[in-house]
C-alpha cells in the first residue's frame, strides 16, 4: 500500500487515533470500518474494547486492547434488565463506570500525541484523558441520531413518542428533565468521584459532558436518515451508514445455500447478538411463521432461548453475513439496532422492528417514517401482532416501493467518508489528495 505524506498543521508526526467504543458486535463493527479507513489512509490505528472482542477486532487487521473481562461483560448480558427500555441505560453505564481511567492510562502510555474517537458513552473516559493531557483531541462517533439529543426533531424516548407539534420550549423542558431526573443520578456519581480524585470540579449535567467534550461530531448515518438539526453539537459533520467489514468467512454456510434454494424466500428473525433473554421473542416468531404460512430463519449466537423443536420450514443458525442474506429474503425481522437497519437498507428489504431499548425505538420510528418498516414494541409482542405486521409488509406495493427506493439511496453515491471527514474535524492538513 502507497503511504501518503501527511502532517497536522503544526507540522508532528502523526497522532495515535485510539477508537473507543463499547457494547456488543453492532456497535463495534463500525469503529472497525473507521480504523480500517484510517488505517488504509496512513495513520497509526489503535481501538478500545470490552475484552472479549480484541481478539475479533484483530482478526480484522486491526491493533486492539480490551477493558474489563469476559466474566464482568458476560455478567451485563446475562442481566434481563438491559433490554428494558427504562433499566437498560444503567445496566450499560454500570459495565462501563468501572474503567473511566481506561483512555486516560492508555494517552499516557503514548509518547505522542493522540487522538480520541469515542463512542458517546466512552466520552466521560475521554473527558477525564483530555483533562490529564489538555492537547489531546477528541471526536465523538454516533452510530444513530437518537443519542444526539435534539429538541428540533425529538427522537422516540422509549415507546414516548412526541407530536411533532409540541413547542419547541416544552420539548428543551423534557430534555433537562431526561437529564436531572435520569440520566444524571446514574452517571454523574461515579464521573464527578473520578474527576474528584484529580481535583477537578464536579459536573453538574450529564450533558454538559457531550456537547463539551468533543472537539467534533460525526454521525455514521445518512441525512436521508436523519437531517441534521440545528442543536446538534457543532462541528457537526456526516459520515454516512459504514460498510460492513469484510471477515474471514463472509460466505453462506452449506446449510443454509441449501436452505434458501429449496423454497421461497424466508422470513429471518434477529434480537441483536447480545440479546440472551429473546425466549418470547423466538416463540412469538415461530408461531407468526406458521400463521402466515412462511418459511423462517432464527438467528441468535444463544441456541438456549430458541424453541427446541422447529419444523423442516424453520432453520436456526448462530450467526449469517447479512450483505450476502438480507437480499435473499422476504423480509427482516429485527431489534432494530443501527447497522441491522442500515444492512436492510441495502437489501432493501422490508423490515419488522420490534425495539427493546436504547437507540432501537427511534430507528424504528425512523424506518417506518421511511415507509419500509412496521414496529411492534417488545411490550406488545405477540404471535398475533407480529402476523399482523407481516402480512401487511409483504402485500404492501408502497412498502416494496419504498424499499427500492430506500436501496438506491444506502448503495450508488453513500460512500462511507468517516475518515476524511475526521482528518477535516480535527485539523489534519494532507499534503496531497487520498485514494479513496
Amino acid at each position: 500500500m502507497e503511504m501518503v505524506d501527511r502532517q497536522e498543521a503544526t507540522g508532528e508526526d502523526d497522532p495515535l487515533w485510539v477508537l473507543a467504543c463499547s457494547g456488543t458486535g453492532g456497535d463495534i463493527l463500525p469503529f472497525i470500518a473507521v480504523g480500517r479507513q484510517l488505517a488504509a489512509r496512513g495513520h497509526r490505528v489503535r481501538l478500545l474494547t470490552p475484552a472479549p472482542y480484541v481478539d475479533w477486532v484483530a482478526s480484522h487487521g486491526l491493533a486492539c486492547d480490551g477493558f474489563g473481562s469476559e466474566q464482568a461483560f458476560l455478567a451485563c448480558l446475562d442481566n434481563p434488565d438491559l433490554w428494558d427500555e427504562r433499566k437498560g441505560f444503567a445496566v450499560v453505564w454500570q459495565s462501563v463506570a468501572p474503567y473511566l481511567q481506561v483512555l486516560r492510562e492508555l494517552a499516557a502510555r503514548e509518547s505522542g500525541r493522540c487522538h480520541l474517537i469515542c463512542h458517546p458513552i466512552m466520552l466521560a473516559a475521554a473527558n477525564l484523558a483530555k483533562a490529564a493531557r489538555p492537547g489531546i483531541k477528541v471526536a465523538a462517533l454516533h452510530l444513530a441520531p437518537s443519542g444526539l439529543c435534539s429538541s428540533h426533531e425529538f427522537p422516540a424516548l422509549g415507546s414516548l413518542v412526541l407530536p411533532a407539534w409540541l413547542p419547541l420550549a416544552w420539548k428543551r423542558r423534557l430534555w433537562r428533565w431526561v437529564y436531572r431526573f435520569w440520566l444524571d443520578p446514574i452517571m454523574l456519581p461515579a464521573l464527578n468521584a473520578a474527576r474528584r480524585d484529580m481535583a477537578l470540579p464536579p459536573l453538574d449535567s450529564f450533558d454538559s459532558l457531550l456537547r463539551g467534550t468533543p472537539d467534533a461530531v460525526l454521525g455514521l448515518f445518512p441525512s436521508w436518515f436523519a437531517a441534521t438539526q440545528p442543536d446538534w453539537p457543532a462541528p457537526y459533520f456526516e459520515a454516512g451508514f459504514p460498510p460492513v467489514p469484510t471477515g474471514p468467512a463472509a460466505e453462506l454456510s452449506a446449510e443454509l445455500q441449501a436452505f434458501l434454494d429449496a423454497g421461497p424466500a424466508p422470513v429471518a428473525f434477529t434480537p441483536g447478538t447480545g440479546h440472551k433473554h429473546a425466549g418470547r421473542y423466538f416463540e412469538s416468531a415461530l408461531a407468526a411463521l406458521a400463521r402466515c404460512g412462511r418459511r423462517g430463519l432464527l438467528i441468535t449466537p444463544h441456541r438456549e432461548q430458541v424453541p427446541e423443536s422447529l419444523p423442516p420450514d424453520v432453520l436456526w443458525l448462530p450467526h449469517a453475513p447479512f450483505e450476502l442474506l438480507l437480499p435473499r429474503l422476504a423480509a427482516l425481522a429485527h431489534h432494530g439496532g443501527i447497522g441491522t437497519c442500515a444492512a436492510a437498507f441495502r437489501a432493501g428489504v422490508p423490515q419488522l422492528i420490534c425495539p427493546y431499548a436504547f437507540d432501537q425505538f427511534d430507528n424504528g420510528w425512523r424506518a417506518r417514517r421511511l415507509g419500509v418498516a412496521e414496529t411492534v414494541p417488545a411490550g406488545k409482542l405477540t404471535a398475533g401482532t407480529m402476523a399482523a405486521a407481516l402480512r401487511r409488509l409483504l402485500a404492501s406495493e408502497p412498502v416494496a416501493e419504498s424499499c427500492a427506493r430506500t436501496a438506491g439511496l444506502a448503495g450508488a453515491g453513500s460512500a462511507f467518508a468517516a475518515a476524511e471527514r475526521l482528518e477535516q474535524a480535527l485539523g489534519l492538513r494532507v499534503s496531497r489528495p487520498l485514494p479513496a
